[in-house]
This record gives C-alpha cells, structure tokens and sequence, in this order.
C-alpha cells in the first residue's frame, strides 16, 4: 500500500495585491453622469458672460415694447417646439412618447446653441431616437429626413413670398454686384467639392449609398402612413412660419414700418443665407442677416437692430438657461 503523498503548503494569499486590484481607478470614482447633467448649463453660463451686452440691449428693447405683442411672439416660439416635435415623430413609423419628445425638442434648443450647424440638436433627436429603441441607422435616416423636409418647406415659402412680393427687398444697395456674384460662386464651389467627394472617395461612396437606401426606404413607408406624412410635412411647414410669425410679432411691438409680409419675406432669406454659415445656434451669422433683410424690405437701420436683439432675446436667450437645465436633467434621467 503505497503512503499518501503529502499535500503542498497552499501559498499565502498577497493581500494587499489583491486589494490593489480590486481598487476602483480615479476614473471610476468621478461621478460622470453628474458632470455631464451640469455641463450644457456651464456652457451656457460662459455663453452667456460673453453675449452680456446682447442680452443686455435685447432686454432693453422690450421695455419700450407693446406687451401682448411680445406675448404672442413668446407663444409662437412655445408652438414651434410643438411643430418640430410633430415634425420628428412623422420621420419615423414607431410612436415615440409624446411629452418626452417635446421636452426634449426645449432642450435640444439649448444644445443647439452650444455646437455650430446644428449639431448639438441633432446630438440629443439622435440620443432620444436611439433611446426609444431605433437602431442608430434609423436615428440618422430620421434626422436626414427631417432636416430634408425642413429645407423643402422654408425654400418653397421663401419662393412663394418672392413670386408674391418680387419687389420687397432691395439688396442692390446693400449687396453689389460683385459680392452677390462671389456668393453664387461659393455655393457652386462647395457643392461641387461635396459630390466630387461623394463619387470619388470609395468608402464614402459605399457610406452614403448604403444609408440613402436606408432613408428612401423608410421614407416611403413613412407616406404610405398618412397620419406621419402629415406631421411630417405639416410640423415642417409650421416651423418656420411659426418662426417668421415671431419676428412679425416683434415688429408690430416695436412699430417696426415694414408690412407684415415683408418681414416674413425678410426672415425666410435671412435664415437660408445665415445657414450657410456654421455659427452656433446662428449667433452672429443670424443676427446680422436678419438686420440686413428688414434694411432691404424698408427698415431704417436703427429699427431694424432694435427688432432683431429683441427677437433672438425671446427666441433665443431667454429660453438657453431652462433649456439647460432640462438637457441636464434629461442626461441624468437616460433619456438623451
């Protein structure tokens, strides 16, 4: 009978290696989230301190104002967050939660302001879409819809109001010929170099093909619905007429003499030229084009800034702060 080997001595357990490994990093311990849910509105604090002056003579502006004026204005820009949530939900043939897309919509004019083009809120629309259980292909063939939809419906106004008022801007004075030349020839040239792009760089080729098959094809089962090609069309139309209304309001407050028309007319060329340019939530770019129109449609150049600052503080400034802290606390809720 063979004797039993002996059993090995069991090493002695390292624990402070053990506890070593099992120790959180410093990463870890930061409370990401937390930071996250305050950064739209530290953002917002710093944009604020360096547009002061603006807030500051927008503000002043509506003091010498017509009040119910100034409320219609505040109210068409409330339906406009209505109007773009419609025209979100028609992009898509799932139902999305009604309160919780319209919340976002306020706050995905806050993030707007904070990254130029766009950018920001088609950040959170994505975030939110992705959220509801759209796979990330279908997000971004919603918001390219979106955005496709927008742009149909404010060039078409734009053209309606120029065939029916051909003669309510004048920008030969304000625009030579020269410079009106230098800006087809920009747009020309930057057209050209997005579909040089496209058909010359294979990967992008692919990339674009592949999600332009993916939008078609939801776009049309989207119009075989017609409930969501309604609010698709008709969110998309309202928006800027709800927005242009706006700029209306505001003129009528401050006894602006340009006909209400004019100004619509004014405000749709201001907002398709001042797209151009990648400003954050249009600031600067907007704003000066928006005074350059009312001058052309008649406005003495002192009014016409007076109506812009007012406008951009209702539109703008006034709603940024609430509209941070809600994409705040839409972060810490997981929504966005």
């Amino acid at each position: 009978m063979s004797e039993a080997m002996p059993r090995p001595a069991e090493q002695p357990v390292d624990q402070p290696t053990v506890e070593r490994a099992g120790r959180p990093s410093p990463l870890r311990r930061l409370p990401l989230r937390q930071i996250l849910c305050l950064l739209p509105l530290f953002v917002v604090g710093v944009w604020v301190v360096q547009h002061r002056s603006l807030i500051a003579s927008g503000a002043r502006q509506m003091f010498t104002a017509n009040p119910y004026w100034l409320l219609t204005a505040v109210a068409t820009t409330g339906l406009g967050w209505v109007a773009v949530s419609f025209a979100r939900q028609g992009t898509v043939l799932e139902r999305l939660p009604a309160r919780r897309l319209f919340v976002t919509q306020f706050a995905a004019g806050a993030a707007n302001h904070l990254l130029p083009s766009g950018i920001g809120a088609s950040a959170v629309n994505i975030r939110f879409m992705t959220g509801c259980g759209l796979p990330p292909a279908r997000s971004s063939a919603a918001l390219a819809l979106y955005f496709l939809a927008e742009a149909t419906t404010r060039v078409g106004l734009l053209v309606v109001l120029l065939v029916a008022f051909p003669q309510a801007l004048r920008l030969g004075p304000l625009l030579p010929e020269s410079v009106s030349g230098m800006l087809v020839a920009g747009a020309v040239a930057a057209a050209g170099a997005v579909v040089a792009g496209v058909a010359l760089i294979r990967p992008v080729r692919r990339l674009v093909m592949t999600f332009l098959r993916t939008a078609l094809a939801d776009a049309r089962s989207l119009h075989m619905r017609p409930s969501r090609a309604l609010a698709l069309w008709g969110g998309s139309l309202a928006f800027p007429l709800l927005q242009a209304a706006g700029l209306v309001a505001v003129a009528l407050a401050l006894e602006l003499q340009v006909r209400p028309a004019h100004v619509m007319l004014a405000y749709l060329a201001a907002t398709a030229v001042a797209a151009v340019v990648p400003a954050p939530g249009g600031i600067g770019s907007v704003d000066a084009a928006l005074v350059i129109a009312l001058v052309a449609a008649g406005a003495p150049v002192e009014s016409a800034t007076s109506t812009v600052l007012a406008y951009r503080f209702i539109t703008v400034w006034l709603p940024l702060v609430p509209g941070a802290l809600v994409l705040g606390g839409l972060v810490r809720s997981k929504i966005v």
